[in-house]
């Protein structure tokens, strides 16, 4: 497996690593130590390694399928280096991304649906960066020459609606907005149909956040989707959920509670630049069998980046 075949421009390269420069410091000050003195990988290494895994938010599980996978390799090699290490971690945790289909893309690219336009269903709480990653990609869409249309369906807080309504004006896309209390289904419909009628290649339509009662969530986000079929009949063609990565174990359990409450379909995990908790990303993709689409890597508009397990893991274990 080549993971220095160049996928990424050098810009976006260089921004992937600087984001994930202090998970990628951490991890690797903690694997030097652990294998200091020591000329091969034998069990007080691995369990060493168990710890730095858990340590880096990748979870329990998902560590002890990665130590399982370098058990059976030094098994059969007889004999593994502590040099070796670094690249069979690649390699391992990369094979774990692929069982999801995490991270093969390189640029922003929507897939060929039989109804246009296509839909993007965005959920998540509020706070890990749900309305700033719609903005961002609408910006990486339009920039790919993409119609765009939002959709502010998050009618709970007036914010959530204000801040959309910015970000439409900033990367200069039609937003549909309703007021404040007004019934994100409708919003939802407005903006399908709307967008049909512009012959708008995507629909981005942002949601409530709300997990305090995960029965009306369920509830609402099922009547938003029922209700966008009317318009769209294979609509959301995908069901975003957006992560804050830096709260770590705590972005496993919104990934239950709304995995829970709809049928999520792909992942954005955001502000991995400010923490060393880029393990996470692993760790969710592989428990919740839910691909990878996007990580936020910086506060820059350009920094919500397509995820590419390869590059990824290049930059986590470089």
């Amino acid at each position: 497996m080549s993971f220095f075949k160049k996928l990424f421009s050098s810009e976006k390269k260089e921004t992937l690593d600087k984001g994930l420069e202090k998970s990628k410091a951490t991890f690797l000050n903690k694997l030097t130590k652990a294998v200091a003195g020591k000329s091969k990988v034998d069990d007080e290494v691995l369990d060493n390694l168990e710890e730095i895994l858990v340590a880096s938010d990748v979870g329990v599980n998902t560590t002890l399928k990665v130590i399982e996978r370098i058990e059976k390799r030094v098994a059969e090699d007889k004999y593994v280096g502590t040099e070796e290490l670094n690249q069979i971690l690649r390699e391992e945790i990369a094979g774990l991304l692929s069982e999801t289909n995490s991270g093969n893309a390189t640029e922003f690219v929507i897939p060929n649906v039989q109804n246009k336009p296509y839909v993007l269903m965005v959920v998540g709480v509020n706070g890990v960066g749900k309305t700033t990653t719609i903005g961002k990609l609408a910006y990486q869409f339009k920039k790919a020459g993409h119609s765009v249309v939002l959709g502010a369906a998050d009618t709970f807080r007036a914010a959530a609606i204000d801040q959309l309504q910015i970000w439409a004006d900033r990367v200069g896309v039609p937003i549909v907005r309703q007021d404040m209390g007004s019934d994100p289904a409708s919003v939802a419909f407005d903006t399908l149909q709307s967008a049909v009628a512009q012959n708008a290649d995507i629909v981005i339509i942002d949601t409530a956040g709300r997990l305090h009662n995960k029965i009306n969530l369920m509830n609402e986000l099922t009547k938003v989707k029922r209700v966008m079929q009317k318009v769209v009949i294979d609509s959301p063609h995908d069901v975003l959920l957006v992560l804050d990565g830096s709260t770590g174990q705590n972005a496993f359990e919104q990934a239950k509670q709304f995995t829970a409450a709809t049928d999520v379909t792909s992942l954005a995990v955001t502000k991995l630049d400010g923490t060393a908790k880029g393990g996470v990303v692993i760790g969710i993709s592989d428990q919740f069998k839910i691909p990878v689409k996007y990580i936020g890597v910086g506060e820059g508009i350009e920094d919500l980046q397509v995820f590419n397990k390869h590059e990824f893991v290049d930059s986590f274990f470089k």
